[in-house]
């Protein structure tokens, strides 16, 4: 057996080894441990000094970027949409005071905002697929037409009950009436005038917008019946193109998953683009990483446009001059982040001259410019028709 004398042994040795080791880490290793950790905290301080004068210094440049903005941009925005009508679509989450500041700019390019539509979270709810696409069906005035997944589907019916009818444009009427028609029939303008228009579709082979029957605002209200989107002002059948304002960073998108929700609306924004001649997606630098809305359009390609800084003064800027592009070519992506083409387009787009003006030689020779007025009084309604080569 072993006896007490040799655990008495033992524990003191321990004791004793603990009390040299805490000698040596108080004298001969303090020194040294403590100038070594001292050097770096110091190194670390200056590291984080200069950050944040480095932040300074961009908080400052970007405040002066925007001012600048703020100063130029009538002159760069002047005439970008003129006579053009623009739809305002927000996803859920997107931000109001930038859906507010896109408006104005709008309306500062010389477009005039017709409408606009609030997408809901029940639109983005996994189990809502089935009705969004039995909806969309119902309501479709050609439910063959209709191909691919229920949000393409929406996205295609949503964008033709918005969209400017290449009739419309033509005459210079809303419903696609031609000219001398409300003259041939005493004034009178009402459905027989909307069924003469249809008949003349049919005959001519025309399809869509065209045929009879077709109800662009039912189509709208439809949906809102359903509890997919809300409608404010009157856009049926009068976009020439879609301003779509991405879910902010961290904002609810609707549904469970946000990588999924931001899928369903790159989807349905393309549909829409499908039918509309232009469409620009704005948001912040986080929709363009990750899983956002602009990331996953930008890894696909999209045709629509792109701006991921659309949350600053010269971002909105840049949303206008890409929505302008866009209607002559296809989308590209402005801002900072990853697969962007430039932070602004380049060359700068054209702009659109007045359709109460008289068109220059040139302009006329090549098909450029505005679509002409469809009689007096009509520079309000005239539309820009869909440029070759989009």
């Amino acid at each position: 057996m072993i006896d007490f004398r040799y655990h008495l042994v033992s524990i003191i040795a321990v004791f004793l080894a603990l009390t040299v080791g805490l000698v040596l880490g108080t004298t001969m290793l303090q020194d040294p441990l403590l100038n070594t950790l001292q050097s770096e905290t110091s190194d670390l301080r200056g590291q984080t000094e200069d950050l944040r004068t480095e932040r300074d210094v961009a908080d400052k440049v970007n405040a002066g970027a925007d001012e600048m903005a703020e100063a130029v941009s009538k002159d760069m925005l002047d005439g970008l949409l003129t006579d053009l009508g623009v739809v305002v679509v927000a996803a859920p989450g997107a931000d109001q005071k930038m859906t507010d500041a896109l408006v104005k700019r709008v309306e500062e390019a010389d477009g005039e905002v017709v409408g606009r539509i609030q997408i809901t979270g029940a639109f983005l709810e996994g189990d809502k697929a089935t009705f969004v696409d039995e909806l969309s069906l119902q309501i479709a005035h050609e439910p063959g037409d209709l191909t691919g997944s229920p949000y393409e589907k929406a996205g295609a019916e949503i964008g033709r009950a918005l969209a400017v009818t290449e009739e419309d444009e033509d005459t210079g009427t809303e419903g696609g009436t031609e000219p001398g028609t409300a003259e041939d029939s005493g004034g009178d303008t009402g459905s027989d005038g909307a069924s003469d228009a249809a008949s003349d579709g049919e005959e001519d082979g025309g399809s869509g917008d065209g045929k009879s029957g077709y109800d662009p605002e039912a189509v709208l209200d439809a949906f809102s019946e359903g509890g997919l989107i809300t409608v404010e002002d009157d856009p049926a059948g009068a976009a020439d193109a879609v301003l779509f304002v991405a879910p902010a960073a961290g904002a609810s998108h609707g549904g469970d998953d946000p990588e999924a929700a931001n899928a369903v609306l790159g989807t349905l924004t393309a549909a829409l683009h499908e039918e509309v001649d232009a469409v620009a997606v704005a948001g912040d630098g986080p929709s363009a990483r990750g899983d956002g809305m602009l990331a996953q359009a930008r890894a696909q390609e999209s045709a629509f446009a792109t701006v991921d800084v659309a949350g600053r003064p010269m971002g909105e800027i840049i949303t206008i001059l890409a929505l302008a592009e866009n209607l002559e070519q296809g989308g590209g992506a402005y801002g900072i982040g990853e697969r962007v083409r430039g932070f602004l387009p380049d060359p700068l787009p054209d702009r659109i001259e007045s359709s109460d003006e008289e068109p220059s030689d040139e302009r006329s020779s090549d098909g450029g410019g505005a679509a002409g007025s469809g009689g007096d009084g009509g520079a309000a309604e005239v539309r820009r028709t869909n440029q070759d080569g989009k």
